[in-house]
C-alpha cells in the first residue's frame, strides 16, 4: 500500500503549473523552483521532482512515464504471485508423489519413482 500524499493533489498541479510557466520566461526562471516552493510551502526540491516527471509524462523529456511505472510494479506483482504459486505446486507435487510411494497405493511403482525424481530435481 502506497503512503498517504502529504501535498494534495490541486496543490501539486498549480505548483506544477507556475513552476512550468515560470520556467519559460527567461526573466524569472533563476531560482523559480526555489521561489515557488517557499510561497507555497513546499519544499524545492520536491517541487523540481513533480516538474521533471510532468516533462515525462507529457512527452517532453525522456524517462519512465506515471502510467508506465504503475503498468511495470502490478506486472513484478503478478509475476511474484505466479513464481510463489508455482513453488508451492511443486512442493505439493512432491509431497504428493512421495506419500503415494510411501503407501504403495499406485500399481505400477517405477512411473511414480519417476515422477518423484521429476518433482524433487524440479522443486
Amino acid at each position: 500500500m502506497a503512503a498517504p500524499r502529504k501535498y494534495p493533489d490541486e496543490l501539486r498541479e498549480r505548483a506544477i503549473r507556475l513552476a512550468v510557466d515560470a520556467r519559460r520566461d527567461l526573466a524569472t526562471r533563476t531560482g523559480a523552483l526555489k521561489r515557488i516552493g517557499e510561497q507555497l510551502g513546499i519544499n524545492p526540491e520536491t517541487l523540481r521532482n513533480w516538474v521533471t516527471q510532468a516533462e515525462i509524462d507529457e512527452g517532453h523529456r525522456p524517462g519512465t512515464t506515471t502510467d508506465d511505472a504503475t503498468r511495470l510494479a502490478e506486472l513484478e506483482r503478478e509475476v511474484r504471485e505466479l513464481r510463489r504459486a508455482n513453488a508451492i505446486l511443486k512442493s505439493a507435487s512432491a509431497f504428493f508423489a512421495a506419500e503415494l510411494c510411501a503407501t504403495r497405493r499406485c500399481v505400477d511403482r517405477g512411473v511414480v519413482r519417476d515422477h518423484l525424481r521429476w518433482a524433487v530435481a524440479a522443486a
